[in-house]
């Protein structure tokens, strides 16, 4: 009885395979290759007895379930059997040599064991954690072949290290030095420190410094054996040897003195480059300058405290009253007669011998030289950073006399000054085309395209022109800030200027009392650039704008786009084009109608006049009722004096003209469209020059329409008139 499955176990058997019940008793399955027994043993791992049952998977029969379980069980010895003998050499499989299944199980299985070894796997999270030897680390972590030290971020951090290391000699070694804070206790935390300072020297003299780029003729150098030869080559190599020198050897001949360090202190290279990347790339760099302008006060007032400690240790201390008396804290003692000595403040005990008389004038001397050189260099700190608030102020006070001068209205004077605060607020400068000027035009365009050429590029106008053409627009933009209420463009003037909001926002007003908001422009929107184009000495405004509150705007005047488009003919076309069909859209908007006051807006506004009755009315729009129905009145009038006339001069030419009209009324019953041509034909070359008559036939119904335009000279334009004639009855 064969047995379905469904599923397949796997075991690598298909779905839908079936096994008799001789093969699940006696488990006559054909062997299978080495690297496929190996992925079905991981595969049967799973099933531990014929109590294991599939999850999720209900038991329809248990005969059947029972016979699978049995199949797995053998299934797991014969791959045990199989894997053995693959591992001891002999394989009887006809499939593969047993060279090659050997080779193949064994690789199989170093690799599944390492991976077992190095990955260790969270059943709970489903994550992989892999280890990874220090050497794949290491290469991961290598460092490039070259370094661009004004650009690359990490560099200025190993800088901060190396900073940090260099600040730590040059204040802890006079400490050490001069006062009795190295102890045989502690000498071990100050070996290890000086240890690690020593390493980052090292690290930084041989793995960092030889791969710094350099500009050699303009070109920027980056191939190593170049940038070492460089760097071997300069000053800064010959300082960073001499400050690694392994003078510490010599604390086993003369102890533990940090004299033998003072090597360290010759690093001050790095030092100096650090603050040089770091101011700039600083927003308020002047604050960074103060902060170390302040420290450099207090190294020298370091170092002149471990100075008078080392007088006083040599004069003896508490000896005299000025040297130091050995009560509180040493440092801190020796820090604030420093601080009192450099800065003159006075008061100090009088020196007595000559070695104290000498050292405090050197001290009076060398005080009065630092202390007003920092005093100085701080005065120029701050005055660099605020000169252009100082200038400022001063461009603002000489405007402001100038207005008192010439007794301009104290409104006006609030508009100016408020225009000035904004400005500074806004931009820190007045004319930030002044700073721009300084720059490169590569530089200038660079900072032109990040700011502005997402706009210029949307204007519809602009779009499929050069590109190199909208660069030489950016350049040419102006900036310009409106008060709130100032008004951009009138109704009206002359537009010789294209406006981009850079920032705020606009109003255009229009209405029939000129204020009604018709819509408001935000930053990025565009408008006045069919005024570029305009032909005819520019082209009117068509509405009011006005800042809606303050607006920063970007202009483009017509002279600068016309000396532009001179070196760009193909351009030039397509402006034009586009400026044609711009300005004839422009001429078809209409304003919408004003806002209804009152009980006006009880009634529907009026419907515009429908375009058969404007043809009807002659291209009149000024007719009306009352006119129509006079001119109908004279019209009848003159019909019937025609008709006195015509009766007097005989029948004759009537009972001909009404044989020919019912001639013409059976051809038009056969051919309507000849019938009509022939009737309009012979109406108007009966008909006055001044009138104009076609003559429709109505079928059998024995009339005839007659439709005529005529020239009034009362009216002084052309009437339409309409006539029905009753055909003569033979």
């Amino acid at each position: 009885m064969p047995v379905s499955w469904g599923f397949g176990l796997g075991l690598g058997l298909p779905a839908g395979a079936e096994v008799t019940e001789g093969e699940a008793d006696g488990g006559l399955l054909p062997p299978e290759p080495g690297d496929q027994l190996v992925r079905n043993a991981a595969r049967v791992t799973e099933f531990k007895g014929p109590q294991c049952k599939l999850p999720g998977v209900p038991v329809v029969n248990e005969y059947a379930d029972a016979q699978l379980q049995n199949l797995v069980n053998r299934m797991q010895q014969r791959t045990a059997l199989y894997k053995r003998k693959l591992i001891e050499g002999d394989l009887s499989s006809p499939e593969a040599s047993p060279q090659i299944a050997k080779s193949t199980a064994t690789a199989a299985t170093q690799e599944s064991d390492a991976k077992l070894s190095n990955e260790h796997y969270n059943g709970k999270l489903c994550y992989k954690f892999q280890k990874m030897s220090l050497t794949e680390c290491l290469k991961q972590i290598r460092l490039p072949r070259s370094i661009d030290s004004y650009t690359d971020r990490l560099y200025l951090l190993w800088l901060l290290l190396v900073t940090l290391a260099y600040n730590w000699n040059c204040w802890l070694i006079p400490l050490r030095l001069f006062f009795p804070y190295q102890t045989p206790d502690n000498i071990g935390y100050w070996l290890i420190t000086d240890i690690l300072c020593d390493l980052i020297y090292l690290c930084d003299m041989t793995l960092i410094q030889p791969r710094l780029q350099f500009v050699k003729g303009g070109e920027i150098i980056v191939d190593s054996n170049e940038l070492k030869r460089h760097y071997r080559s300069s000053t800064k190599f010959q300082l960073d040897v001499a400050s690694v020198i392994p003078f510490d050897i010599f604390y086993l001949f003369f102890g533990f003195n940090p004299i033998l360090r003072t090597n360290r202190m010759l690093k001050y290279t790095s030092f100096f480059e650090f603050n040089h990347h770091l101011e700039s790339i600083m927003d308020k760099a002047y604050i960074y300058r103060v902060i170390r302008t302040t420290g450099y006060l207090l190294f020298i007032l370091h170092i002149n405290a471990c100075i008078y400690y080392w007088a006083s240790n040599y004069q003896g201390i508490g000896s005299t009253k000025w040297v130091y008396n050995g009560e509180g804290n040493k440092y801190l003692r020796c820090y604030y007669w420093a601080v009192r000595t450099l800065i003159t403040i006075g008061g100090l005990p009088e020196p007595q011998t000559t070695f104290e008389i000498s050292f405090q004038l050197l001290n009076f001397f060398s005080g009065v030289f630092v202390f007003s050189s920092l005093i100085g260099q701080m005065r120029d700190v701050i005055g660099g950073a605020t000169a252009n608030q100082n200038n400022f102020r001063s461009s603002m006070d000489e405007t402001t006399a100038y207005m008192n001068t010439y007794s301009i209205p104290r409104s006006v004077q609030n508009r100016v000054r408020t225009w000035f605060e904004y400005t500074w607020d806004s931009q820190r400068m007045l004319d930030e085309s002044n700073l721009l000027e300084n720059l490169p035009k590569t530089m200038q365009l660079s900072l032109a395209i990040d700011m502005n050429f997402n706009i210029i590029s949307k204007v519809d106008l602009f779009k499929g022109c050069d590109t190199q053409m909208l660069y030489d627009m950016l350049l040419s933009l102006k900036s310009a800030i409106y008060l709130p209420g100032d008004f951009v463009c009138k109704k009206g003037e002359i537009g010789k200027e294209m406006y981009v909001i850079k920032h705020g926002e606009v109003q255009v007003l229009g209405g029939s009392d000129g204020a009604q908001v018709l819509v408001t422009l935000k930053a990025g929107a565009v408008f006045g650039e069919i005024s570029l184009l305009a032909a005819g000495g520019g082209n009117r405004r068509t509405a009011n704008v006005v800042a809606h509150g303050f607006a920063n705007l970007l202009t483009l005047d017509k002279k600068t786009l016309q000396s532009i488009l001179v070196h760009y003919p193909d351009s030039e076309k397509l402006l034009m084009k586009k400026a044609r069909v711009l300005l004839k859209q422009a001429g078809k908007t209409t304003e919408p109608n004003p806002p209804r006051k009152g009980l006006a807006f009880l009634f529907p506004p009026k419907q515009p006049t429908p375009k058969m009755f404007k043809a009807l009315l002659g291209g009149s729009r000024r007719a009306d009722l009352a006119r129509l129905l006079k001119l109908k009145i004279e019209q009848a009038q003159k019909k019937d004096e025609n008709l006195g006339r015509e009766e007097g001069a005989g029948k004759e030419h009537e009972d001909k003209e009404n044989e020919d009209e019912d001639k013409e009324i059976k051809l038009a019953e056969k051919s309507p469209d000849r019938s009509k041509s022939r009737a309009s034909s012979s109406s108007a070359e009966e008909a006055p020059p001044s009138m104009r008559k076609a003559v429709l036939s109505r079928g059998t119904s024995g009339q005839s329409l007659i439709i005529s335009m005529a020239h009034s000279a009362e009216v002084g334009e052309e009437i339409l008139t309409v006539e029905v004639k009753e055909k003569a009855k033979q």
